[in-house]
């Protein structure tokens, strides 16, 4: 069978799941010496770096010219078929009407002594998108470009370049660029890997810097955003996909089979778990897995994360599975019972959730408007999905008045020596003695 049939807490303690799984935190392939290596040939040699990398890796005869011509993106738009237009449209519209649900105003507040106190939210200068390729090239990642994208622009982002790895001939997939046309986005670099995010990150003479760096990408680019971090922004540092599913008896079989594959297709390190108290629902979801596994394109590369990060729990009830799938806190969570608004109050962590047996993960992944940049590897437990406040940064506002400060001026300069630092007590105790207007 494809994966692990186990009973939680028999087989299995939750405290052993949870070590089971931390394992994909660490895969025994440390880059991050190569990686600093990457990036500080592009901060010292900029363009020449980049360039060097990208013919290396990507596309040996890439022009001079990183940026994607104005024409290229226009003549994109005729190169996609106008159904998938309209498909692309559609999606990103409701993700839009989503995110704008999420902007958040400035505001300020007024004492009767004339104190101003308030939080001004400003959307940051400049963004840098990434989108992989994939497969050289030939299945990009348009999603991922639309749930970066669109959450930028909605908090006000106008200044934002997409970067992007070019395939062998120098282009770039035309349904990357076709999509960026819906977007409205002009400026798109061929680049990528940790040489791409350097350039973001540190800017060439070709790539101006950015202060958030967002977008998915193989480990070389998660690296690289990790090692950055304090440096620019970025949107969080994921790991591996994952998905957990809490069923009951009346879920389809077939149905549960087919969403944890989804993932499991996604990467090696992918996790598909089925939580449920069901023995009999479990033995009939381990039979539908080997047997939909076959008839995968990707079939390889989902066995393998099947066999190492795949399982179907069994606990002893419903309440059961709710706690343990409240200390895996996972990316994706599936309610696939009978009642899944039920139990929706009793989950405290998880990504995103989706409910009833015709939700499953892939809509929230391209079409229902949430975005599917989500924490993963359990830090669900902190952390939310990618957001208009992503992209956003707030400054405290404070106008104090003297009335103010002859009514609360000792208790700060108390304050102040509490912690031996005379000097903030000064700063204060000088306006009251000069009597300053």
């Amino acid at each position: 069978m494809p994966c692990r049939l186990l009973r939680v807490p028999a087989e299995l303690t939750p405290d052993g799941l949870l070590t089971w799984l931390s394992g994909r935190k660490d895969p025994g392939n440390d880059i991050s010496s190569s990686v600093r290596t990457i990036l500080a040939a592009v901060k010292k040699h900029g363009d020449k770096a980049l360039r060097d990398y990208t013919r290396k890796f990507d596309a040996p005869k890439l022009p001079a010219r990183f940026q994607v011509p104005a024409r290229d993106i226009k003549a994109a738009l005729k190169g996609v078929p106008k159904a998938d237009l309209d498909i692309l449209r559609e999606a990103i519209e409701r993700v839009r009407d989503f995110h704008a649900r999420q902007a958040e105003q400035s505001w300020f507040t007024t004492s009767p002594d004339g104190t101003v106190l308030g939080q001004m939210v400003r959307p940051v200068d400049r963004v840098g998108l990434y989108v992989p390729g994939g497969q050289g090239g030939e299945t990009p990642l348009i999603s991922s470009l639309i749930m970066n994208a669109v959450p930028a622009q909605v908090a006000g982002v106008t200044d934002i370049a997409v970067i992007s790895p070019p395939r062998k001939d120098s282009t770039l997939n035309p349904y990357i660029l076709a999509t960026a046309a819906l977007l409205g986005l002009t400026e798109i670099h061929r680049a990528g890997s940790a040489w791409g995010i350097a350039a973001l990150a540190y800017g060439t003479k070709s790539i101006r810097p950015c202060d958030v760096i967002a977008g998915p990408g193989n480990i070389y680019v998660a690296t690289a955003k990790a090692i950055l971090v304090g440096e620019v922004g970025i949107d969080m540092i994921a790991g591996p996909s994952e998905i957990t599913i809490l069923a009951d008896d009346s879920a389809d079989p077939d149905a549960l089979a087919a969403d944890m594959l989804s993932q499991a297709e996604h990467d090696p390190l992918a996790a598909s778990l089925c939580v449920t108290p069901s023995v009999a629902l479990a033995e009939r979801l381990r039979t539908s897995l080997a047997t939909q596994l076959e008839k995968l394109p990707r079939r390889d590369l989902a066995a393998r994360a099947l066999k190492d990060w795949g399982g179907v729990l069994v606990v002893d009830s419903l309440e059961a599975g709710i706690d343990l799938v409240n200390r895996i806190a996972p990316e994706h969570l599936e309610l696939a019972v009978d009642e899944p608004f039920a139990l929706l109050g009793k989950i405290r962590n998880a990504g995103a959730i989706f409910l009833g047996h015709h939700c499953p993960e892939p809509v929230g992944d391209y079409f229902a408007g949430p975005n599917h940049v989500l924490p993963t590897l359990g830090t669900a437990r902190f952390s939310s999905a990618l957001s208009v406040q992503s992209f956003c940064k707030k400054s405290s506002i404070i106008a104090t008045s003297k009335d103010y400060l002859m009514s609360h001026g000792d208790k700060i300069a108390r304050l102040a020596r509490l912690e031996g630092l005379e000097a903030h007590a000064r700063s204060v105790e000088i306006r009251l003695e000069k009597n300053i207007k």
